[in-house]
C-alpha cells in the first residue's frame, strides 16, 4: 500500500537522523566490506550516481540498517513487528528529470535474494517532479500486504504481467502494477508503462518523471529479515 509523498520523498530529506537501529544490524552484511551503512532512520548517501535510503517511516517501526558495496549493490536488515502497517521503504533512487515524450527509453535491471517469511513487497516507486503521480511496479511481495486501489484488470507491458490498481492516498494518485507472479530478477521496460497511463488510460498528462526509486516496501521483519540487492540498474535516455 502506497505511502504519502512527504513520507516518502520529502521527510527522508528533510527529518533530523535517529539511531533507531543497533549495530546489530550490520552483522548481516556480506563478507564483503561495506563501502557505507547506517542505522539512523533517515540515513541516506550517494553513490555511483544513485541515492539510497534507509528511510524508515512508519509508525511502531522496529529496528532497521541499511549497506551498501556501490550504488547498484545494497542490502537492509530489518526487524520490525508482525503489526499492520508499513514500517519503512529503503531504496536506491535514480532522477531522471524528463518529461515522458522527451524520454526515448527507460528501462531497469533487477536482480535480489529476499526472505520466504515476513510481510513485504519487492518494487520500484516512480515519481512524477510535483509528486502528484505515483506509479509502482510490484515485482514480487510475501505476506499480508496489498496495493491501494481497486483493481483495473490486468494488462501485459514492458516485458511482464500485471494486476493493475488504481487509487489515491490523500496526497497523490497511485497507479500499482502488481507482477502476476513473483520475480527475483529480470528487466523491466518502464517507458510502455508510463506511457499506457498516459495515452491508453489518460489518468495523467505529458508529466516531468522525477525519481525512479527500487526497494522494500516492509510491512513485517520480526526476528530480523535480510533484504539484498545483488544489482540494481536504471537507463534512460
Amino acid at each position: 500500500m502506497a505511502s504519502s509523498t512527504l513520507r516518502r520523498v520529502t521527510k527522508a530529506l528533510l527529518a533530523p537522523a535517529l539511531a533507531l537501529g543497533a549495530t546489530i544490524g550490520l552483522a548481516s552484511a556480506p563478507a564483503s566490506a561495506a563501502v557505507w551503512n547506517s542505522c539512523d532512520q533517515w540515513g541516506n548517501t550517494n553513490l555511483n550516481g544513485y541515492t539510497l535510503y534507509n528511510n524508515i517511516w512508519g509508525s511502531g517501526a522496529g529496528s532497521q540498517c541499511i549497506w551498501a558495496n556501490s550504488g547498484t549493490n545494497w542490502g537492509v536488515w530489518a526487524n520490525h513487528p508482525n503489526t499492520g502497517g508499513i514500517k519503512s521503504y529503503p531504496n536506491q533512487t535514480k532522477a531522471i528529470n524528463k518529461s515522458i515524450t522527451s524520454l526515448t527509453s527507460l528501462t531497469s535491471s533487477y536482480n535480489v535474494s529476499v526472505p520466504s517469511s515476513g510481510a513485504y513487497n519487492t518494487s520500484y516507486d516512480i515519481w512524477d517532479t510535483d509528486h502528484d503521480y505515483e506509479i509502482m511496479l510490484w515485482v514480487n511481495k510475501t505476506g499480508a500486504v496489498g496495493p491501494l486501489g481497486t483493481s483495473q484488470g490486468t494488462v501485459s507491458l514492458g516485458g511482464h504481467s500485471w494486476n493493475v490498481f488504481k487509487g489515491t492516498n490523500g496526497a497523490n494518485e497511485v497507479f500499482s502494477f502488481i507482477r502476476t507472479s513473483n520475480s527475483s530478477s529480470g528487466t523491466v521496460n518502464i517507458l510502455p508503462i508510463l506511457k499506457w497511463i498516459k495515452d491508453t488510460k489518460k489518468w495523467m498528462g505529458n508529466e516531468t518523471i522525477g525519481d525512479v526509486q527500487f526497494g522494500y516496501e516492509v510491512t513485517s521483519s520480526s526476528g530480523g529479515l535480510n533484504f539484498t540487492t545483488n544489482n540494481l540498474t536504471v537507463s534512460s535516455s
